[in-house]
C-alpha cells in the first residue's frame, strides 16, 4: 500500500474527495482526514492515533536499536565469565529479544506523544483551516486515483506519495 496526501481547501471539497475515493472502491478504513483541532469533521473518516502520531516509525527504530543494544549486552555477558556455546547462544538470543522488545515499547511510547513526521510540512496549512486527506491505495492504482481526483476536483493538490506504509493501520 502507498499513502497519497491531498491538501483540500474546505470541508465541502473534502466530502467530494472522500466520496470519489469510496466510489473508486477505496475502503473507508484506508481514508483518513486530518483537520485543525476542534474542527467538526461531520461524517468524514477521522485520522486515528497511528496517523496523527509517529508511533510506527518510532517502534521500528526502537526495535532495531534495542535489538542491537541487547546483542551487544549479550556479547559482553558471554565474554566475561566462561560460558558454553549453548549457554552463550541462549544469552545472545535472550538479550537480543529483550532489548528489541524494550526498545520497541519505549520508542512506541515516545512516538505516540510526537506528531507524525510525514504530516509536519502540512501543519501550517491545517492550522489555516485546510484539510489533509490521506488515502492508502495499492501501488498500481496511485496514478489512477490521483488522475481521478484531479479530474473531478481540480482545486485539490496531490502533495506527496509515501513510498510504502505498513499494512496494518
Amino acid at each position: 500500500m502507498r499513502r497519497i496526501y491531498f491538501l483540500v481547501p474546505n470541508i465541502a471539497v473534502t466530502h467530494k474527495i472522500v466520496d470519489e475515493l469510496l466510489l473508486a472502491k477505496i475502503e473507508e478504513k484506508h481514508i483518513h482526514v486530518l483537520a485543525k483541532r476542534g474542527t467538526p469533521l461531520e461524517n468524514l473518516p477521522e485520522a486515528n492515533l497511528l496517523q496523527k502520531s509517529d508511533f510506527i516509525p518510532a517502534v521500528e527504530q526502537g526495535l532495531a536499536l534495542g535489538g542491537a543494544t541487547g546483542l551487544l549486552a549479550g556479547l559482553v555477558a558471554i565474554a566475561l565469565p566462561p560460558a558454553s556455546t549453548v549457554v552463550a547462544g541462549g544469552i545472545l538470543l535472550g538479550s537480543g529479544l529483550a532489548g528489541a522488545g524494550i526498545g520497541a515499547w519505549l520508542s512506541g511510547m515516545v512516538g505516540m506523544s510526537i506528531g507524525n513526521r510525514r504530516t509536519k510540512e502540512f501543519e501550517e496549512a491545517i492550522e489555516a483551516g485546510e484539510f489533509l486527506v490521506l488515502a492508502d491505495v495499492s501501488p498500481e492504482r496511485v496514478n489512477e486515483i490521483e488522475a481521478l481526483i484531479r479530474k473531478h476536483i481540480p482545486e485539490v493538490e496531490v502533495e506527496q506519495t509515501e513510498p510504502r506504509i505498513p499494512a496494518f493501520p
